[in-house]
C-alpha cells in the first residue's frame, strides 16, 4: 500500500524512502506532472487550501492566481515530480 502513495511524497521524503529500500528493488523513474486549477478566485483558493489540509501540497507550492481569458476566472498551477 505504501508504494501506492510514494508518487505523492515530497523530495526529502522520497530520498529517505530510497535509503530504506533494498538494492534488489528496481528504482522508480521520476516524471513531472502538472496540476492546473481553473475557476473563480474563491474556488481555486479554497481547493488549494484543502489540498494543504490533506497534506498534498502547501499553499506556497502553487503559482499565484493568474487571470484567464474568461472574466472572473483565474488559474493556478502546481508542478510535482512523481514516481512511475
Amino acid at each position: 500500500m505504501m508504494a501506492q502513495f510514494t508518487q505523492y511524497l515530497q523530495s526529502a521524503d522520497i530520498d529517505t524512502l530510497n535509503l530504506n529500500q533494498s538494492s534488489t528493488q528496481p528504482v522508480p523513474q521520476r516524471e513531472k506532472i502538472k496540476h492546473l486549477l481553473i475557476g473563480s478566485p474563491q474556488a481555486v483558493t479554497s481547493t488549494i487550501r484543502y489540498l494543504q489540509v490533506i497534506g498534498y501540497a502547501s499553499v506556497g507550492d502553487w503559482s499565484p492566481l493568474l487571470p484567464t481569458a474568461n472574466q472572473g476566472e483565474v488559474m493556478s498551477i502546481l508542478i510535482r515530480q512523481i514516481f512511475i
